[in-house]
């Protein structure tokens, strides 16, 4: 049996709740201050010189923006061939359709752009079920530029014409927090149920990603 937490009257828990619910709103308002300084960030030029292989050819960065004002890309880690990231997976598990219509909407598109070759990309998200535009970038020095490396990497993009800007990126835990899973999980008793989190003894937890 896994332990639980402790059973108190109605209002010992009201009242255990609503001390949790200030320093909740104390974050919040953390959270919005650090939001206001992201909207006050400089920008820096970016080339537009990549050729992105797509399922349908190549596909220039302007050309992710599919005509809209800005452009949001996850890069997805390539760990070479038959061998995927599960973080990366995980993320886009998470990224549904109808959330990237919503996004189109404010005037944001989305790509997903990752190293891997465009077949073995084409492969996963067959096998995942995916549907979300997917391009890569093998061959080209995109990821090296945005500072993801070999690793995975939330970028926004802002676009003057023909003229694109970087405005913000965001990788580890920046990147984590986006996740609809992830943040109902840690709302429940149990939380991510994983072991670097700080929970009760006897909580359930095992490896991330295991």
């Amino acid at each position: 049996m896994m332990e639980k937490p402790q059973v108190v009257t109605a209002e010992e828990w009201e009242r255990e709740r609503a001390e949790l619910l200030v320093a909740e709103k104390r974050a919040t308002r953390e959270l919005d201050a650090i939001a206001a300084r992201r909207r006050r960030l400089p920008m820096v030029r970016f080339a537009n010189d990549y050729a992105f292989e797509g399922p349908s050819g190549k596909r220039s960065l302007l050309d992710l923006f599919e005509g809209r004002p800005e452009l949001a890309v996850y890069q997805f880690m390539d760990n070479g061939p038959g061998h995927f990231c599960p973080g990366c997976t995980a993320f886009t598990d998470n990224v549904p359709d109808h959330g990237l219509e919503m996004l189109a909407a404010s005037g944001i598109s989305w790509a997903t752009v990752s190293n891997m070759p465009i077949e073995q990309i084409e492969g996963y998200k067959a096998e995942r079920g995916w549907t979300l535009p997917f391009v890569s970038s093998h061959g080209t020095t995109f990821a090296d530029d945005c500072g993801a490396g070999g690793g995975f990497l939330l970028s926004m993009f802002l676009r003057d014409g023909d003229e694109i800007f970087r405005t913000y990126s965001t990788g580890q835990r920046g990147v984590d927090r986006l996740l609809f899973s992830n943040n109902v999980r840690d709302l429940s008793a149990y939380g991510r149920q994983e072991d670097w989190e700080d929970s009760p003894g006897g909580w359930p937890q095992h490896p991330t990603y295991g």
